[in-house]
């Protein structure tokens, strides 16, 4: 059994085959070759907080996961991290404990940021240069990054936004010491005019701009909203989208972005992430299309990091 801390995780991390693993496990999870529990959700509104427990098991692989992660979101006034958690493996095989991954919520932020770089470079248009991310924290930081890694051959701008200006200018110089090409905004609705891309990463419970300000031609990735109440995207952008793709549609419809805009039309249509990274869906369609991607996180991407992780570590072993 491996009984892992946060450094060796990080140590062990590669970002290439987890990439590839997890984008395999959108396409199992879209193909009905995951078994997934009911997300488990608690929230902590005195203390801007909330817990997600996931679990669930791809077809083939040898471990199923249950994986617990927090956010409380006042933490980063502490001094504390915002996101915290373990990701737990067991044998398919036999139910013996395979892993202990004590990675203090790093590997669900990981997971999440490839998630949503995937969800961008499928759908964003092929000359998609200016990006915009709304938020300071974690999620923010980690979009940037590999989504850039992931689009190396484009000259991303990126631009950061967030209500406290201060944290969107240490970010910015945090991402700029990185290699990246970025600046902190104050306008938040004209950067959204102007922008190619956008991408979402707060808690927020009411839409973060009006609607009629995404230009056509624009992709946007909603990362926040994963539990009743939130809410980043105005209703009027996800109805009118030209295009609208989640992760796992009974958990976009029932607590993610799309939650809202199910409600005001419930002959919603919505596309899968895995059909549209298997070439089973074309995706965007025209220069012209507005497209907006709502996830939520699931376990199909917990298990594809863990087993990542956990091969590493018995190749190091060896």
């Amino acid at each position: 059994m491996f009984d892992l801390n946060k450094p060796q995780i990080m140590e062990l991390f590669e970002f290439n085959e987890v990439k590839k693993l997890i984008q395999a496990a959108y396409i199992a999870s879209a193909e009905g070759n995951v078994q997934t529990a009911e997300v488990v959700h608690l929230g902590f509104p005195e203390a801007n907080g909330d817990c997600h427990i996931k679990s669930g098991h791809i077809n083939g692989t040898a471990s199923y996961v249950i994986k617990i992660a927090s956010g409380f979101y006042n933490n980063p006034s502490k001094g504390l991290p915002s996101s915290n958690g373990m990701m737990l493996a067991f044998s398919a095989e036999n139910g013996k404990t395979v892993a202990i991954l004590r990675d203090e919520g790093w590997l669900t932020d990981m997971r999440t940021a490839i998630g949503g770089a995937l969800a961008t470079r499928a759908l964003a248009r092929a000359d998609a240069t200016k990006v915009l991310i709304i938020g300071t924290g974690i999620q923010a930081r980690f979009q940037a990054i590999c989504l850039a890694q992931l689009m190396p051959e484009r000259m991303l701008n990126f631009s950061v936004w967030g209500r406290n200006t201060a944290a969107a200018q240490n970010l910015a110089h945090e991402l700029s010491s990185q290699k990246l090409t970025v600046k902190a905004v104050v306008g938040l609705e004209d950067e959204v005019s102007r922008s190619d891309i956008i991408i979402t990463t707060t808690p927020a419970v009411s839409p973060l701009f009006a609607h009629g300000l995404v230009r056509s031609g624009t992709h946007v990735t909603a990362i926040g909203a994963d539990s009743p109440g939130k809410q980043e995207l105005p209703v009027g952008l996800v109805t009118s989208a030209s295009l609208r793709v989640c992760d796992l549609l009974g958990q976009s419809l029932d607590h993610g972005e799309f939650q809202a805009a199910k409600r005001a039309d419930p002959s919603l249509d919505v596309t899968e992430l895995g059909h549209i990274l298997s070439g089973m869906h074309s995706g965007r369609r025209s220069k012209d299309d507005i497209t907006v991607v709502d996830l939520t996180g699931i376990a199909a991407q917990d298990i594809a990091i863990t087993q990542a992780i956990i091969d590493a570590a018995a190749s190091k072993k060896t």
